[in-house]
């Protein structure tokens, strides 16, 4: 069996630019035969929707939506048009994190209120009401991919609060891939990828000195790259891991498992 994804309808969060994972797995989607919708951070000025929907031409997605996590009104928007365009959803890509450049410098224990509950929320809460719209549009044996990062078990120097972010984002992956699996076989699951230069990960402070490390430590002795992602993504979305839900699965060259 080759991995073949023709027909599937697979909704894409999460795209800023061309460093973006989620445009990896939009590319690695689409050259399976997938369907595409994707979604854009609007912004007063347009510049994210332009930008996004420049880089995404290519790909022809069916749809192309604004979508603000915090604004459940534009939630609820969006899917009512997956509803009526689309009818049903064979998959969901949540690559969507947030935290303010003050809150990944300097202690932890000097996260803000404010700054916590942010990026709690778009960090791991939207993964829900997101499953929760997609609920009744599933098809059988849809898949649901978001992203992770290994600051979610393990203390990394000026990842906090997002690392706590992603023990929660992982933590919500096993209840909802309890709660989608029993009627539809819905598989929900995260990957954890080494640390990429995005925009996202350029607010962490030393983030290329964490990339030259994995290049000395991990046992393939490089980091990975946004369509290495995206492959274990397609996978992941593919009738080929039919067996696997609740999992997170490193795609990080090997390094989690190095011990110094």
């Amino acid at each position: 069996m080759l991995l073949d994804l023709t027909g599937k309808k697979i909704l894409v969060t999460g795209i800023a630019n061309n460093r973006s994972i989620a445009w990896g797995i939009a590319q690695q989607l689409e050259a399976a035969g997938a369907e595409l919708g994707i979604t854009y951070l609007p912004d007063e000025r347009g510049r994210f929707e332009s930008k996004v929907r420049e880089l995404t031409a290519p790909l022809k997605p069916s749809l192309f939506l604004p979508l603000d996590v915090q604004d459940p009104a534009q939630i609820t928007s969006v899917f009512a048009e997956i509803k009526n365009k689309w009818g049903v959803m064979d998959g969901l890509v949540h690559c969507l994190a947030f935290a303010g450049k003050e809150e990944l410098i300097g202690d932890y224990s000097a996260t803000t209120t404010e700054g916590f509950a942010r990026s709690l929320n778009i960090s791991a809460y939207s993964l829900a009401p997101l499953c929760a719209h997609s609920k009744p549009l599933f098809s059988e044996k849809a898949g649901v991919v978001t992203l992770s990062y290994l600051g979610a078990e393990r203390a990394v120097p000026n990842y906090n609060v997002m690392g706590v972010a992603k023990a929660a984002l992982e933590a919500s992956v096993r209840y909802l891939a309890a709660e989608l699996g029993p009627e539809k076989q819905v598989r929900v699951n995260a990957i954890s990828a080494g640390p990429i230069r995005t925009l996202a990960s350029s607010a962490i402070g030393g983030i290329i000195d964490m990339i030259h490390n994995v290049e000395k430590k991990a046992p393939l002795r490089r980091t990975v790259t946004q369509i290495e992602v995206g492959g274990a993504a397609a996978f992941l979305l593919s009738d080929l891991s039919s067996g696997i839900s609740g999992q997170t699965i490193y795609v990080d060259a090997g390094y989690c498992v190095a011990g110094m």
